[in-house]
């Protein structure tokens, strides 16, 4: 479990965010995130901040039903900075409502309340980084942020199904991925059943990807970055590596 305090990153990455769009023309294209303008990605971030607050509330212990959420939208595109500042306000009450460390549905792998700020969190951040690269801007994340950001997708990936259904594509015979950069490295395996983490060894892998640093390997692992940049090294099974990135976004 991450020591990292979420809720405080959380509120840090909204205010950054805000603080990069509020003057931003919103009609801006979003190319890492096709057909969506500035207005749709902060509509985006603060749809998921509010709907996650919901379920924050209720600490329910099933699947939700609906999704059916008062998103109190803005009636300007020019409000939209604002409307994300308030939903961080609605997200900050719903993480007081109770003890983060209580028993609660998730879809990922920790069933408990905690998991939805670790979530609401990298949503937030990747989307921040969508409007800096939007706006020509290279994203800067913290180290520790970035490896904690690394470790949740690499950890919840294999649960990601109902959302990402190309994720039921990630299978094999067996085959190992190494994700590594300076700070950290990962060790995926490829089932004929599934796949996941695994701990890592000095051992060979069939692929590799390394990053230059923890920031670079999260936002390729969103897709927010070609592998093939200088920013990554590639060894191994070049059609494995071609395998998993066809299917593991989200």
């Amino acid at each position: 479990m991450s020591t990292l305090d979420h809720r405080a990153a959380v509120a840090a990455e909204t205010a950054r965010f805000v603080g990069i769009v509020e003057h931003a023309d919103p009609s801006t294209p979003v190319p890492s995130c096709p057909g969506w303008t500035l207005t749709d990605l902060i509509r985006h971030a603060g749809s998921v901040q509010r709907w996650f607050a919901v379920l924050l509330r209720g600490r329910i212990q099933q699947p939700p039903t609906s999704r059916d959420v008062e998103l109190k939208l803005p009636e300007q595109d020019a409000g939209y900075p604002q409307w994300l500042a308030d939903s961080l306000a609605e997200a900050t009450g719903a993480f007081d409502a109770g003890d983060l460390d209580e028993p609660m549905w998730a879809w990922g792998i920790d069933q408990h309340a905690r998991f939805w700020v670790r979530r609401m969190l990298f949503e937030t951040l990747v989307h921040r980084a969508d409007a800096e690269l939007a706006l020509g801007l290279r994203p800067e994340i913290d180290p520790a942020l970035a490896l904690d950001g690394v470790d949740e997708f690499l950890v919840n990936l294999p649960n990601a199904f109902p959302f990402a259904p190309a994720t039921a594509e990630l299978r094999a015979e067996h085959r190992t991925i190494r994700f590594s950069c300076p700070e950290g490295r990962w060790l995926v395996r490829l089932r004929p059943d599934g796949f996941g983490l695994e701990p890592d060894t000095d051992g060979p892998a069939d692929a590799a990807v390394h990053a230059a640093t923890a920031a670079d390997l999260l936002l390729l692992l969103y897709g927010r970055y070609d592998r093939t940049a200088a920013s990554f090294e590639l060894s191994g099974d070049q059609s494995l590596l071609d395998h998993w990135f066809a299917h593991s976004r989200f």
